[in-house]
């Protein structure tokens, strides 16, 4: 049996165990290291973003080689009004981030194209045989089980491609939901990274998973035919579909997750209720950990467990949230919620994404004439009315 040595091995080459990596590498440079990928490359295939309000400055640090465009400010757009924010907002892609890590770590520290057969909290078994032996294991390798959960789905098909002609945007569209209306909330998202460039994604906030990726790239190419926008090059693509969560069973998803060893990313929950979004969670985490004096395998398990659990009492007001979406709100009232969300003050929405809503911000964006009534709003909020569904993944 071939046997390998690292202080920490990290289980995963995403966003979360990246992150981790690249933390690790810069504040405790004592350490050895080793990511284990199942893929080529480090990262997948993904866009994302970020606001300049996620992040602290040690955080918007430690992201920074991963960064491919930024942006001063953004758009949205709805039936009945558009609003130009002067938020700033960045992204990052999978081929920046892999190369940013291979800069970063010292070759023997990633291995990528092998997956994991088992696991414990100092062992990691690899699939060609290899052992790999371990002060820690972080498993940074995607959510495992949503069956705990309540709530709905964000679902998305994203295209990058090279236009024939410049498309005329100057920032990014966060949201343009004057798109027809489909499967529950649905919006069209652009990033231009250049003049003759640009990333559309078409999203859904659905009550199911059902992805009909087909389906979703016509829509898309509807979308740049609207626009008069001609493509020359699809660069990539990529999909899909998270999930969006109203309430549950921390404890149960915790010990049917797998407690062999510590975990991060959304194996650990750690990613906004509402939104989704992981940037904000995965770069804190990271740092946190890096900042940790015992990284031992016992040490890592209770630091992840106790950091997870907090960020689920974090969210309880964001869950609140996903239950008046998938519970009190019928699919055709979900536009109005987000519409009217929009309207609200800049530095309120930037506390939301970032999942730092004040006292008075959560008092203000339930505060009002709401899109949807009352009673049913209080029924879904007390359990006596509609409730979002139990999660269940049915496949791409």
């Amino acid at each position: 049996m071939n046997a390998r040595r690292c202080d920490i091995a990290i289980l995963g080459g995403g966003l979360a165990g990246g992150l981790i990596a690249l933390a690790m590498a810069q504040y405790r440079p004592d350490l050895s290291l080793l990511i284990v990928e199942q893929g080529e490359r480090l990262g997948g295939n993904h866009v994302w973003s970020f606001f300049e309000t996620d992040a602290d400055p040690e955080a918007t640090e430690l992201l920074k080689p991963m960064l491919v465009a930024t942006w001063p400010d953004y758009n949205v757009h709805f039936p009945r009004r558009s609003r130009h924010l002067q938020t700033s907002y960045s992204a990052m892609t999978s081929e920046r981030f892999d190369a940013a890590l291979r800069a970063a770590l010292p070759a023997e520290a990633i291995l990528t194209g092998h997956g994991v057969k088992g696991c414990s909290e100092t062992e990691v078994m690899l699939d060609d045989g290899t052992l790999v032996k371990a002060g820690g294991v972080i498993d940074t390798r995607g959510l495992r089980d949503v069956s705990h959960f309540t709530g709905g789905w964000q679902k998305f098909v994203g295209r990058k491609f090279k236009l024939k002609a410049p498309h005329g945007l100057e920032r990014p569209i966060v949201m343009d939901a004057t798109v027809e209306q489909i499967d529950g909330y649905r919006f069209m998202y652009a990033l231009p990274f250049a003049p003759d460039v640009l990333f559309l994604e078409d999203t859904y906030y659905s009550d199911d998973s059902r992805l009909d990726r087909g389906l979703l790239e016509k829509r898309i190419d509807e979308y740049l035919a609207a626009h008069g926008w001609e493509v020359e090059t699809l660069i990539n693509e990529e999909h899909g579909v998270l999930p969006v969560v109203a309430g549950g069973d921390f404890n149960g998803f915790w010990r049917d997750g797998g407690e062999e060893t510590a975990r991060a990313g959304s194996r650990a929950g750690l990613f906004h209720s509402l939104t989704s979004y992981s940037v904000p969670d995965a770069v804190r985490f990271a740092l946190g950990l890096a900042h940790h004096t015992a990284l031992d395998g016992a040490s890592l398990k209770d630091f992840s467990a106790k950091w997870a659990k907090g960020h689920w009492e974090n969210q309880s007001y964001y869950r609140m949230l996903s239950a008046l979406l998938f519970g009190g709100a019928y699919p055709e009232e979900r536009l109005r919620i987000l519409e009217r969300f929009y309207t609200m003050n800049p530095q309120l929405i930037e506390r939301f994404y970032s999942g730092r809503s004040t006292a008075y911000d959560k008092f203000r964006i339930l505060a009002g004439i709401p899109p949807i009534p009352i009673p049913r709003a209080l029924g879904t909020i007390t359990g006596l009315g509609r409730q979002p569904a139990p999660l269940k993944f049915s496949g791409v």
